[in-house]
């Protein structure tokens, strides 16, 4: 799947925490990835904005 998504233009986002803080519903999810290229993995900025 690591190779498969990002192949077909589907983010992977994995190894979150915190996200038992989060309401069931009434937050918009945003992953903002750094500009690299080639690279499998990288580190980005994930949060959640309440609504």
């Amino acid at each position: 799947m690591h190779s498969t998504l990002p192949g077909a233009g589907i983010p992977v986002v994995e190894h979150l925490c915190g996200l038992e803080q989060l309401p069931i519903d009434g937050f918009r999810f945003s992953a903002v990835p750094v500009k690299v290229k080639g690279m499998g993995t990288f580190p980005m900025r994930a949060y959640a904005t309440l609504a």
